[in-house]
């Protein structure tokens, strides 16, 4: 139940939707319940002219306040079948129909008022969810699969609403319909009240047994949705190296597993949720059938309760039914609900790692250098980064090479906070950028990757990425900086022409000069380019390559080269290996050193 209480924190601010559905259902309690009781006088008076009042009786204090309820309502109708019995029919009649209808529209007010506060919570959560994934950092992603994520933002928020919010409508109608009907059953016969209280306990302890399991069975379920999902996303990423490779089969055999085991785990979990109801309805049925045997006693041999009554009772009984088994199926949703509770709550409960010092600063204007000061880092155990000491001097260029793995990205990812060094510090104008709020050091940072990170959105929208506010002239020559426009000006809608899901419509290096733009029209002091040219042709990569001569002119940046024809005018090359440096200085300087930069400019001159 922790879990629970912890969603329904989310509905704090709809309090006034709990608030009304609680009064609309104790109403329907109450109608729920006189409408059964309305049912005595009409078979008292109408059918057995014994039954009739014909004087208006006393009030005796509260002790005889049933009776005197009672022999007011049958001196009324009792008045009524006197003048005309037909029109006493219609009477008693019209008031049983007004106290169902009363009850029927109690109780749709109560699930037209849960209903906002149900669907507000639904997306509070979302919201939260959402949030908290943009707030975490990169390095918990690295170690979660795409779908269980996807999972939990959707199915799992989707189980909660059927099975925590859904108990919300009965919390308090059900129970309280219970109750009223219980202190109905009271008034008209104690004993036989008392009696089918014997059975009720043993129905509770049957439908608790069934339910056991429950909650780990759905707990499997939501994880092999998760495991799904991540395949049709792996899938839809990977198409063409699926085709490619004939992988078809390798994929199909994967995803109808997943599916498999989780047909096996549904099966399972809605058999045994659906055992609750018949389960609930055949031994209320059972209580039913034992209190005719004992009721009828009483009204054929004992004579202690009345036909009317009886009838009455029985009618009560089977009232309690309804709600007592959508109190069963409500247990049963709990323990589901709990599972998909539990998973959602787990990412809203994770701490997040990279977040900013209480008294943390806003970055100002960038005017010295990013000082890279005795960095260790580990992604895992192993080191990426040993003792890395750099400085980037405001407006110069310094240029990152190495073989694979030799940390050169890992620098952009601790420049940039996506992940916090071990060890040493970085420091933006002499201030650590641990002080400094993530949002400003951004700010002061445009990012260009290996690879083209775009949107399923307009041209015009995925370059306004970092200035929302920009205008269209601003946005063309963000691009004509970038050596974009050319292409763009011809796309058939030009700037609110749709790029598809990843910019698929667009080449590589068409892709690539949009990401270009992008960074161009933040127009930040200090840009970063992680091998921003490896992974294009040759004519993609001398476009790409001048627009970013262009974008990086008089501008401070820290270039990741793959490359190295790419950085031969950089105002410093540091040569990395292991995480660590090995050599540094221009390119004619390294050339002449005869190292491991001619090495790797020697290598990739036979490419």
């Amino acid at each position: 139940m922790n879990y629970f209480k912890q969603i329904m924190l989310f509905a704090k601010p709809y309090k006034k939707y709990a608030v009304l559905n609680i009064v609309c259902n104790i109403l329907y309690a109450i109608f729920s319940t006189l409408s059964f009781l309305a049912l005595i006088p009409v078979i008292d008076i109408l059918f057995d002219k014994a039954k009739r009042v014909n004087e208006l009786p006393v009030w005796d204090g509260w002790s005889g306040v049933k009776d005197y309820l009672f022999n007011s309502f049958y001196y009324y109708v009792s008045q009524q079948v006197a003048e005309n019995e037909l029109s006493a029919l219609v009477l008693v009649c019209g008031i049983v129909v007004l106290l169902f209808f009363l009850k029927n529209i109690f109780g749709y007010l109560a699930t037209f008022f849960i209903t906002f506060l149900r669907n507000g919570v639904m997306r509070d959560v979302r919201d939260a969810i959402y949030d908290k994934l943009l707030e975490l950092p990169v390095a918990y992603f690295s170690e979660k699969r795409k779908g269980d994520t996807i999972s939990r933002i959707t199915a799992d928020v989707n189980e909660v609403e059927r099975s925590f919010l859904s108990i919300l409508e009965m919390v308090v109608r059900e129970p309280l319909t219970i109750i009223f009907t219980i202190l109905m059953m009271l008034v008209l016969s104690p004993k036989l009240t008392l009696f089918v209280f014997v059975f009720l306990p043993i129905s509770g302890i049957i439908i608790s047994r069934i339910g056991k399991s429950l909650k780990k069975q759905s707990n499997q379920a939501q994880e092999e949705n998760g495991t799904f999902l991540s395949i049709v996303e792996e899938t839809l990423s990977s198409l063409k190296i699926i085709k490619g490779f004939n992988g078809e089969n390798q994929f199909r055999s994967k995803f109808r597993g997943s599916t498999t085991r989780l047909n096996s785990i549904l099966n399972s979990l809605i058999n045994r949720q659906n055992l609750a109801s018949p389960t609930s309805e055949f031994l209320g049925i059972f209580v039913i059938v034992v209190i005719l045997w004992f009721g009828g006693q009483m009204v054929l041999v004992e004579g202690s309760l009345e036909a009317s009554q009886f009838i009455a009772f029985l009618g009560l009984s089977y009232q309690i039914l309804t709600p007592a088994k959508q109190i069963s199926k409500a247990s049963y949703s709990v323990k589901k609900g709990n599972a998909a509770a539990e998973r959602i709550l787990s990412v809203l409960n994770t701490e997040t790692t990279i977040k900013n010092a209480p008294d943390a600063i806003t970055a100002q204007e960038f005017h010295d250098a990013v000082h890279i000061e005795n960095v260790s880092f580990k992604y895992e155990d192993e080191n990426v980064l040993t003792n890395f000491s750099a400085v980037v001097p405001k407006g110069k260029t310094v240029a990152l090479v190495g073989q694979s793995g030799s940390g050169k990205s890992t620098i952009a990812n601790l420049v940039t906070r996506f992940y916090d060094v071990n060890e040493g510090a970085i420091k933006l104008d002499g201030i650590n950028i641990k002080q400094l709020t993530k949002a400003s050091l951004r700010a002061q940072m445009g990012l260009v990757t290996q690879d083209s990170i775009l949107f399923n959105d307009t041209v015009r929208n995925n370059i306004l990425l970092g200035k929302p506010d920009a205008s269209d002239d601003e946005v063309i020559a963000a691009l004509k900086v970038a050596n974009a426009w050319e292409f763009v000006n011809e796309l058939p809608l030009k700037l609110d022409t749709n790029i598809g899901d990843s910019g698929n419509k667009l080449s590589g290096g068409q892709k690539q000069r949009l990401s270009i733009a992008r960074a161009v029209l933040k127009n930040p002091p200090i840009m970063i380019l992680d091998e921003a040219t490896s992974a294009l042709d040759t004519e993609s990569e001398r476009l790409v390559q001048k627009a970013l001569e262009n974008m990086m002119m008089n501008r401070t940046s820290i270039v990741i080269a793959h490359r190295l024809s790419t950085i031969q005018n950089a105002d410093q090359i540091i040569v990395m290996q292991k995480g660590k440096i090995v050599e540094q200085g221009k390119h004619q300087e390294l050339l002449a050193l005869n190292g491991t930069y001619k090495k790797l400019v020697e290598m990739q001159s036979f490419e």
